[in-house]
């Protein structure tokens, strides 16, 4: 398919309740389905919740019991790659004939970790991938540890080939020079992000690879936690007030901003457009000097 429909998912997860955020991934995917969408993109750790404001009883040498009780808690209701909830995603990816890209907390059960983790979901293959952040941003990397070079991956499918970079990940020039020379079409950018500042850099990057850019981010308030997480999390009551959005290969915003609600922005891509934008700027092609710089990414 060249020509196809798209969106981006800008919804308040409910936090520490993975199975009513799953409930609200359903019915947000079958609506979106029955508008004749393919590729629905979700937030940065949408599931089970982006803990914003949240310290986990930590300051420089020493950390707390009730911190590393509220760390568990977080633990508990993240996904694992291959459990009943992911196997549910692959599952709602194949009945509703769209692919889900959906950003996670990833439990590692092996060796007790997380990792803020993006699922790449076929309606034909199932669980295609799984990328981790390479490096959480600021206290994030009190909660989450580091990914690697193994899965920084651009995968083909029927429709084009599509891979992306989790918030700030996105800042890393390499990073994204990696999914470059796999000739990325789709790139997809979930975020916690929600200042003015994080449009013009969807639109940077788009303008930079000349692909599709999607960018969703959650719309989530103070209020939204339950207790007794509420009063544990130290930020403004309009904490994340969204500004997802859909940009052009040539760096014009096609849907969206969304600001200070949930929805979902959704724009018809045409492929054509990937390949007629980089008739005079291809950052791995014509418009690279590999004679000058070299560039190499360890898989291993």
């Amino acid at each position: 398919m060249k020509r196809f429909k798209v969106g981006v998912v800008q919804s308040t997860p409910v936090f520490f309740d993975l199975e009513a955020t799953l409930e609200k991934t359903e019915t947000i995917v079958a609506e979106q389905a029955a508008e004749g969408v393919k590729l629905l993109l979700f937030p940065e750790s949408y599931l089970p919740g982006y803990p914003r404001g949240f310290d986990f009883g930590a300051v420089v040498g020493r950390r707390t019991t009730e911190g590393r009780k509220t760390w568990q808690a977080y633990w508990d209701h993240s996904v694992a790659v291959g459990d009943r909830h992911c196997d549910r995603l692959a599952a709602l990816a194949q009945k509703y004939q769209l692919f889900i890209i959906m950003g996670i907390t990833e439990r590692d059960e092996q060796t007790t970790t997380l990792y803020c983790s993006l699922l790449y979901f076929s309606p034909t293959e199932g669980l295609m991938g799984c990328h981790r952040k390479l490096k959480p941003t600021g206290s994030e990397r009190l909660i989450w540890g580091e990914g690697g070079a193994a899965d920084l991956e651009v995968y083909p499918t029927s429709l084009g080939k599509m891979g992306g970079l989790i918030c700030w990940e996105n800042l890393m020039p390499l990073a994204r020079m990696a999914l470059y020379q796999q000739g990325i079409q789709i790139y997809l950018a979930p975020t916690a992000d929600a200042r003015t500042t994080w449009l013009p850099i969807l639109q940077h990057i788009a303008q930079e690879s000349r692909c599709f850019v999607l960018g969703a981010n959650q719309y989530f308030r103070k209020s939204d936690y339950p207790d007794p997480w509420q009063e544990l999390a130290e930020v403004e009551e309009d904490c994340c007030p969204g500004g997802s959005a859909i940009v052009s290969p040539l760096g014009e915003v096609i849907a969206g901003p969304l600001w200070g609600e949930e929805g979902v922005l959704t724009a018809v891509v045409d492929l054509e457009e990937v390949i007629q934008s980089r008739y005079d700027f291809s950052p791995a092609g014509h418009y690279h000097r590999p004679a000058i710089f070299d560039f190499k990414v360890r898989k291993a």
